[in-house]
């Protein structure tokens, strides 16, 4: 029987001999190879962090001793030993945990984590409610190099040697983000690992913590040798620990940026299993956009640690040379970047996550927004068919993005729409101007786009009838052309189809002249509807004889979900928004 079959939690690892250690790892690591291979996840932080991890559960006492993982790409192995290793050693259980930290899981997860740059502070939190409840016990924050970039990383480290009592903070130091690292704290990095952690100038004593380093952090010996030192510590410290993210897997190891995820994979070839060979909007913009950089050098394309958002693969990234800028896990400083270029007369583009612009919502009002600077966003996966992990939902950027002032959000329903909007985007000098990519099938229906988008907030009727007008918003666009479709043989008669584009605005002349011959108006969004695109419209109708029904998605967290279950829920198929416009005629 191997070790990892009788891991039912920490104190497992405890009886296993030293010597045994390094096989455990190897059973762990080949555990985790064989789930990725068909189940995907995150790759490279996993493989690099397993010696970390057992040396960690070796030397503390989970869960009196509290390990908080940041954003949570290093934490498979921590699952398989904290009770969770069925889920990576038999196929029907894999989907039994997620793929970060979760306290619903185990006694020995404390936070639900995917956002980046948040472990020092939230574990610096629980130290210091232990020290205000007078308890002991270690508290041990998990942090990689990438994630260092971010901000509130930053911050956490300022805040940690104020504790002045037991703090341990690990930093996995792999040389990597997900693509490769960016900014000048990791020259530093660099400086200590070629030192062995003796260089004079240290970051982390910068802040005024202790510190120690650990040169060989996949061997477990080494590893827990150093924990030791620090167990029980009664002072903040760093141990800086130099792993190799993908050890054990020699195309990990030699493409880090490609293994930092990966979907199901041939073993042998490493061959993605389910290539898409469709044209997405990442190819899209990223041809796009070196275009524009050819011909003109003011254009700069700006990601934060993300660049295959928008499909800057490490040879993209070098035909566009300076005019692509990496900014490190650091949302905030991309939009404020972005600000100054459009204030100094360049042109930016920000391609972001959707669930990851939140964290720059501040910027984006107060950096970017309220100095109306001509700065262009893309929002990516912002959709119901989007990520669907709890901390990764792309769900609320049109509440979030739609209400700031002078901000112009849009949303296209096609290839063209987007690349219209691009066209006018990038060159206009009177806006900020955020652009939703829709979610779902990428359609394509080559008409040429017209549209004077200077116009702002008109939108555009394309079918027309009465009695009833779908409003139809971006990726939604469709289901409401295919309830119109319904209610047209279900009554005979043709309902108004409208794309509005503008999510940030409403046209009222339209609006008002849908009165004379419509008692009900419909709008769909692919997002929260709670001060969402819909409300607007039913605010307008708020005094009027015309009843409008809102379709989106009620306002929750959602977890690991089936889109079509979720639009099910929500009255969110053609059959569903169909009867109930029927209900209402009635």
């Amino acid at each position: 029987m191997m070790y990892i079959e009788n891991m039912k939690g920490p104190e497992d690892v405890k009886k296993l001999t030293l010597e045994q250690l390094p096989v455990l790892a190897e059973e762990m690591r080949h555990a985790l190879l064989i789930r990725a291979s068909k189940h995907g996840g995150h790759f490279g932080p996993n493989f690099g962090m397993v010696e970390a991890t057992i040396a960690l559960h070796y030397v503390f006492d989970s869960p009196k001793d509290k390990i908080v993982y940041d954003v949570s790409h290093q934490s498979y192995p921590h699952k398989m030993l904290t009770g969770r290793k069925d889920a990576y050693l038999y196929e029907e259980k894999y989907d039994d945990v997620s793929g970060y930290s979760n306290p619903h899981e185990s006694e020995h997860d404390f936070f639900t984590v995917g956002h980046t740059s948040t472990s020092v502070s939230l574990a610096a939190g629980l130290a210091k409610a232990r020290d205000l409840k007078g308890e002991d016990g270690n508290i041990i924050a998990v942090i990689g190099d990438g994630s260092l970039s971010g901000g509130e990383a930053l911050e956490g480290l300022d805040y940690a040697a104020e504790l002045s009592s037991n703090f341990i903070i690990v930093v996995n130091d792999n040389d990597m983000s997900i693509a490769e690292n960016h900014g000048g704290l990791y020259q530093n990095l660099k400086l200590l690992r070629e030192t062995n952690g003796q260089a004079e100038c240290n970051l982390f004593k910068a802040f005024g913590l202790d510190y120690i380093y650990v040169d060989k952090g996949n061997d477990t010996a080494a590893l827990i040798d150093a924990f030791k030192q620090v167990k029980d510590s009664k002072k903040p410290i760093v141990v800086h620990i130099n792993t190799l993210k993908g050890k054990g897997y020699a195309p990990a190891e030699q493409n880090k940026e490609r293994w930092h995820f990966s979907g199901p994979f041939d073993i042998e070839t490493g061959k993605l299993l389910y290539a898409g060979g469709e044209e997405g909007y990442e190819e899209i913009t990223c041809r796009y956009l070196l275009d524009k950089m050819k011909k003109d050098p003011s254009v700069v394309a700006i990601t934060s640690g993300t660049p295959g958002v928008m499909g800057f693969t490490k040879s993209k990234r070098e035909e566009a040379g300076k005019q692509f800028v990496d900014v490190g896990i650091a949302e905030e400083t991309a939009v404020a970047l972005a600000s100054g270029i459009a204030a100094n007369g360049g042109k930016p583009f920000y391609g972001v996550y959707s669930t990851f612009v939140q964290r720059a919502f501040d910027q984006i009002s107060q950096d970017l927004c309220i100095n109306n600077n001509p700065a262009t966003i893309v929002t990516f996966w912002g959709s119901v068919y989007g990520m669907n992990d709890v901390t990764h939902l792309g769900l609320q950027d049109i509440p979030m993005l739609g209400n700031i002032p002078n901000l112009v959000y849009l949303a296209p329903v096609t290839k063209e729409d987007y690349l219209a909007m691009l066209d006018w985007s990038m060159e206009q000098r009177e806006h900020p101007v955020a652009i939703k990519l829709p979610g779902g099938k990428l359609i394509s229906d080559g008409k040429a786009v017209t549209k004077d988008f200077d116009q702002l907030n008109k939108y555009e009727v394309t079918q027309e009838g009465s009695k009833v007008a779908v409003i139809g918003l971006g990726a939604f666009y469709g289901l409401g052309q295919a309830a119109a479709d319904l209610l047209k043989k279900k009554t005979g008669t043709q309902a108004t189809v409208i794309n509005p584009y503008y999510i940030t605005g409403v046209d009222t002349g339209l609006l008002e002249g849908l009165k004379k011959n419509h008692s009900v108006v419909v709008t769909l969004e692919d997002g929260i509807l709670d001060g969402g695109f819909g409300e607007k419209i039913a605010r307008f109708y708020g005094d009027s004889d015309v009843k409008v029904l809102n379709f989106g998605l009620k306002k929750e967290f959602l977890d690991r979900y089936n889109p079509e279950d979720v639009m099910q829920e929500n009255h969110l198929t053609a059959e569903q928004i169909a009867e109930d416009v029927l209900a209402v005629l009635k």
